[in-house]
């Protein structure tokens, strides 16, 4: 027999939830001051609540990202794995979200673009990971014939780690004064960074289809080693689209646009299997979280979709800095990581023990809610995007202020559905918090 309690894995998917809640928060409040410019302005003000609510929800991701491999380890393996040096890691997590919060009340920033506290805080985020990598090299190492998402979740730490010190190159003059290298660098970074935690996040996608399915078919076929692969290479090299506009060498452009093409492979992979995944929802939709895989399934096509278009060069000139870039990473953040994450949650807090049939008709309605209101959230930001490319474009532009004002009605209705998401968002994370309170005491039959 054993007793569920605390581990590691869900100790670091509830701080994720936390974070999500605040980062759902200070969105609201940063979408407000769009609508109203002088809102908070003598307190917080935009120029903290967007730092405030990117950095929430960056850390929503890594979090979850970290607990989710914690928990699928714990399954995989049999063995509890909390001990000293993951509740270090945890530690150490704490003490810096406490310095970059107080950092940014403080405003005390000097950070660089969705790293904007000040630097030091960075390092116990370093050492934390590195804990994190020899942790999980130590529980690795004993399993055999690695399935996929061992390979993904390795790989994503690994590349993490050695972009996140990379993201801090600038501390260092000799980068920090050139201008067009310290953009490239950071620009760069943030687009690898998103793929690390995405090569992180969809292992453990493999993972619980697996787990569905209650065999280990997904995780040891050629087709999931083959998109792991084509994960990997566009992890290392799809960096270059993000570039596009700066003066760098002209191979750089042409590698990132031919890398950017190859996602081509995982669009009609979607197209290919769409019957097959039909077929699926009808068997597993009863599985609660087999709906967030799903719905991460659906997005994954959507903003797949985007990111082709994206990457030609030709549009990309009128995407870059609209808020179009903004959709695809709001698309990706929510629509495809924060779907697996929650999935895991679901999966791992013991949902299925749930018998409240209100609790089940209300996670299931925050769930359709929580769609809905993400595409109309989406769809608003594409619609601004596209208004304000025009503008930023046109030849006889009217002022930056007036062009603002004319995003009054889409920044409305972004602003209507990031309640929906907040409201939809809490729902299901108080569902998650309540039901694993309910089963951490369960004791079970081995």
């Amino acid at each position: 027999m054993k007793r569920t309690n605390l581990s590691i894995g869900k100790l670091f998917l509830l701080t994720a939830l936390v974070m999500l809640l605040l980062g759902l928060i200070f969105g609201v409040l940063s979408t407000i001051s769009y609508l109203v410019p002088d809102f908070l302005k003598d307190t917080l003000g935009f120029t903290t609540l967007r730092p405030l609510h990117v950095s929430s929800a960056v850390f929503w991701i890594i979090l979850g990202a970290t607990g989710c491999v914690y928990c699928c380890l714990q399954f995989y393996t049999d063995k509890e794995l909390s001990n000293f040096a993951d509740l270090t890691q945890w530690v150490l997590w704490i003490i810096a979200l406490a310095g970059i919060f107080n950092s940014y009340f403080t405003k005390s920033f000097g950070g660089r673009e969705y790293w904007e506290f000040n630097p030091i805080w960075a390092l116990p985020i370093t050492i934390a990971w590195i804990i994190f990598l020899v942790n999980f090299v130590k529980i690795s190492k004993k399993i055999k014939d690695w399935p996929v998402y061992i390979w993904m979740w390795l790989t994503g730490i690994i590349f993490f780690l050695f972009t996140f010190i990379e993201n801090y190159l600038w501390i260092f003059s000799y980068f920090r004064e050139h201008f067009v290298t310290d953009m490239t660098i950071q620009w760069k970074v943030n687009g690898s960074l998103v793929g690390s935690w995405n090569q992180i996040l969809y292992g453990t996608a493999f993972f619980l289809m697996d787990k569905f399915e209650n065999n280990k078919h997904v995780g040891r076929s050629k087709l999931a080693f083959g998109m792991f692969f084509l994960g990997l290479f566009n992890l290392m090299f799809n960096w270059g689209h993000h570039i596009y506009t700066l003066p760098t060498e002209q191979y750089i452009r042409y590698v990132g646009y031919i890398v950017s093409m190859t996602e081509w492979i995982f669009f009609v992979r979607i197209l290919y299997t769409w019957k097959q995944t039909v077929s699926d929802v009808q068997k597993h939709y009863h599985y609660f979280p087999y709906r967030f895989i799903i719905a991460a399934d659906i997005w994954v096509f959507i903003n797949m979709g985007q990111a082709i278009l994206m990457s030609i060069p030709a549009i990309n000139l009128y995407t870059h800095g609209t808020h179009i870039t903004v959709s695809h990473a709001m698309g990706t953040t929510i629509g495809i990581n924060s779907m697996i994450i929650f999935a895991a949650c679901f999966e791992f807090f013991d949902f299925k023990r749930e018998t409240s049939k209100i609790v089940t008709n209300l996670s299931t309605l925050s769930f359709w809610f929580l769609q809905f209101s993400l595409l109309i959230f989406w769809l608003s930001l594409i619609m601004a995007g596209i208004k304000k490319s025009i503008w930023q474009m046109s030849e006889n532009q009217s002022s930056y202020s007036k062009m603002m004002v004319s995003l009054t009605p889409y920044f409305t209705t972004f602003f209507v559905a990031g309640l929906g998401l907040l409201i939809s968002f809490t729902i299901l994370a108080i569902v998650l918090i309540k039901t694993y309170w309910k089963n951490r005491f369960i004791i079970h039959l081995k």
